[in-house]
């Protein structure tokens, strides 16, 4: 297996700068066929720190939030680092929330290309930590956020009581988990609350970048009605096997990494500056209710957004 050099430096800063390992400290990183290659980048930059480090590789879910085999996710448990470079994500599954409950910080990489490792591992991630603080401190005081965007969103997602989550790309301490590359403020809204239109005319989680807008009608909390071209036919037809709670508001985040791009991969679109996601189905990992195997984040372009009666993004610019 060749893996360049560019890609091996990327790995290495997660490993080394994100996750913060240190001497003795166990490694694991979880992989499948579609990214070995990733994760064995990932494997050999912990081993080349001297860490006892373990890769293991699984059959690809389905689904994103589909629970590994069990067998994975006790090994997940006995790790003080976990890594999961998967084409579907483990972000939003048991496996992961039981092994951060057990103090495990834990990396997941769905989805993750070696351009977009490396483009987006290279950022500055304390400047993206800072910058995603000021937002959730901002975000915990809102009682209620509203979006549009020019291609037809408006959306109120009442939030009080809420606790707003940074994936700052720094998890270093124990029991702290996220996305790499990383760079989003989010958090869950308020079940049945939500109301309004979320029109994606960025990129879908699962389908890619969107060929028509994806026009999807919330009502009390829900996606009722969703029209448009291919894509939304497609988006239709992956949360068909999750019934309502597949569709539920479950995910209001703001992109913070400066050196994301739209490329269709969700992973990397959701971090995007000046974009706003929301996303439908399950939202445990987030201190919401519902958990279901499907989480699909539709990314919104050039949004406005007021965190209550104040404008925070205007056109895409973020104003905090």
């Amino acid at each position: 297996m060749t893996i360049s050099p560019e890609l091996q430096s990327a790995a290495l800063i997660a490993v080394r700068d994100c996750m913060g390992v240190q001497p003795g400290e166990r490694v694991l990183v979880v992989t499948d066929a579609p990214l070995r290659t990733i994760g064995y980048a990932t494997f050999e930059a912990a081993r080349g720190l001297g860490n006892d480090a373990l890769i293991v590789e699984m059959p690809p879910r389905k689904t994103n939030g589909e629970e590994p085999p069990p067998e994975v996710a006790a090994l997940m448990l006995q790790f003080d680092v976990v890594l999961c470079p998967t084409s579907k994500s483990l972000t939003h599954t048991d496996s992961r929330r039981n092994a951060s409950a057990k103090g495990v910080r834990v990396a997941t990489l769905p989805g993750v290309t070696e351009e977009v490792m490396i483009r987006c591992m290279n950022a500055d991630y304390h400047e993206i930590a800072a910058r995603t603080f000021r937002i959730c401190d901002v975000m915990r005081a809102t009682k209620v956020i509203r979006v549009t965007a020019p291609a037809g969103t408006n959306i109120v997602m009442p939030i009080e009581g809420r606790e707003a989550h940074a994936s700052s790309g720094v998890f270093r301490e124990k029991g702290l988990w996220g996305n790499l590359p990383t760079g989003e403020a989010y958090l869950a809204p308020l079940e049945g609350r939500s109301n309004g239109v979320v029109v994606v005319d960025g990129s879908m989680a699962s389908v890619g970048m969107v060929d028509e807008p994806i026009r999807i009608v919330v009502e009390d909390g829900y996606a009722t009605t969703i029209t448009g071209g291919a894509s939304a036919r497609k988006l239709i037809e992956l949360l068909e096997p999750h019934g309502k709670d597949g569709r539920t508001v479950a995910e209001f985040g703001i992109g913070t990494n400066d050196k994301a791009i739209l490329t269709g991969i969700i992973l990397e679109d959701e971090k995007v500056m000046g974009t706003i996601h929301i996303a439908f189905g399950d939202n445990k990992s987030m201190g919401g209710t519902v958990r279901v195997a499907s989480h699909l984040d539709g990314l919104v372009k050039q949004p406005t957004v007021w965190f209550d009666d104040r404008i925070v993004m205007e056109d895409g610019k973020l104003l905090i």
